[in-house]
């Protein structure tokens, strides 16, 4: 807990918590940033399960500078966050189950962007069984990330260490 306290009691943290604008743009920008994501991956798996057929799966992949640009938005955003109030989030088991599903979600649109957009041949052809049922997990993990990111404002046991006996 000590290095919590001493995280929380620099200038930058109590800046981060104390200044409206600080923290309030950081969340507008982390929940921005985080639609871009979620939204390109969502597309991308919409489009695997067969929505929006006559789209080539390969087209799909002009939208990833837009997810890359998203994802380093929501790193720095979230980062700023997290220096706010670093023993809410830290001591949370829900913030670790959010982590784990954006990971293992960003591994499966890695896993895409390898393999199924850089290859036409997927254009023209149903998608394997395998393909569709990652999509599928692919959603339901974007959807765990998203809920459980929401959870955090009320699930927390310890807002700050420096507010323990």
């Amino acid at each position: 807990m000590d290095y919590f306290i001493w995280l929380e009691e620099t200038g930058f943290s109590i800046w981060m918590r104390e200044s409206g604008p600080a923290f309030f743009s950081s969340l507008v920008l982390h929940s921005l940033s985080m639609a871009m994501v979620v939204g390109v991956n969502v597309a991308i798996a919409l489009r695997i399960l067969g929505v929006a057929g006559r789209v080539p799966v390969s087209a799909m992949a002009r939208f990833t500078p837009v997810a890359y640009w998203g994802l380093a938005v929501v790193l720095i955003s979230g980062g700023l966050l997290l220096v706010a109030y670093p023993t809410k989030a830290l001591t949370n088991p829900v913030f670790y189950f959010k982590l784990l599903a954006v990971i293992a979600a960003l591994f499966i649109a890695r896993g895409w962007e390898k393999r199924l957009l850089r290859d036409a041949v997927y254009d023209t052809i149903r998608l394997p069984k395998k393909a569709r049922l990652v999509a599928m997990a692919s959603l339901v993990l974007w959807a765990a990330a998203i809920t459980s990111g929401r959870l955090l404002a009320y699930t927390y046991n310890v807002l700050m260490a420096s507010h323990l006996p």
